[in-house]
């Protein structure tokens, strides 16, 4: 079980995130909740042994990256040192594919599963990335479904907040369907 020193709230272009810290590293982000109290909830709740602090200069650097990269600056995150000490092998691995994938940028699921050596593995990426502890440094919402679709997103807004990050770091994302595709087939125009 990792130490947890500190955690600290923090505002960006989509609200107010969380960050919690050890002697190693990052131990976790967190995005908005619905409002900064659920916010430091939330992070109260993974990390119960941790304080509200003033961040080191790592975490601070790693803070003002996270900002400018919500701002839609290109951002390269890999200096963030994580600390994945309660985090499997498998999701280690998983996480460091993912945090190859730059801005404006996806892969699928599959693809992943593939860089892993393994193409049936794509549920267990699917599952690493719904258990993330570190969203935005390990950028779980550039990992995508088959065929360019969305997929899931475990953050509160789930899909909406996944498409927003991709959205501002311009990211493309195939398959979304129109306002007609959305429809039920008998009620699209010029269908009976």
């Amino acid at each position: 079980m990792m130490a947890t020193q500190g955690y600290a709230l923090f505002e960006t272009a989509i609200g107010c995130c969380g960050i919690a810290w050890g002697a190693h590293g990052i131990v976790g982000v967190q995005l908005p909740e619905r409002h900064d109290k659920a916010t430091r909830d939330r992070l109260m709740r993974r990390y119960p042994d941790a304080c509200e602090a003033p961040p080191p200069p790592a975490v601070r650097h790693a803070i003002d990256d996270i900002g400018r990269l919500l701002r839609g600056e290109a951002r390269d995150l890999s200096h963030v040192v994580l600390d994945m000490q309660g985090v499997s092998p498998l999701h280690q691995r998983i996480y460091a594919l993912a945090r190859d994938i730059q801005p404006g940028a996806t892969l699928a699921y599959g693809d992943i599963a593939a860089r892993l050596g393994d193409r049936a593995a794509a549920r267990e990426v699917g599952d690493a990335m719904g258990k993330n502890p570190f969203p935005i440094i390990v950028p779980c919402h550039r990992v995508l479904a088959a065929g360019g679709k969305v997929g899931g997103f475990s953050a509160a807004g789930g899909v909406t907040t996944k498409l927003r990050l991709l959205n501002i770091e311009g990211a493309r994302v195939g398959e979304a369907p129109t306002l007609f595709e959305s429809l039920p087939l008998a009620a699209r125009p010029g269908q009976r």
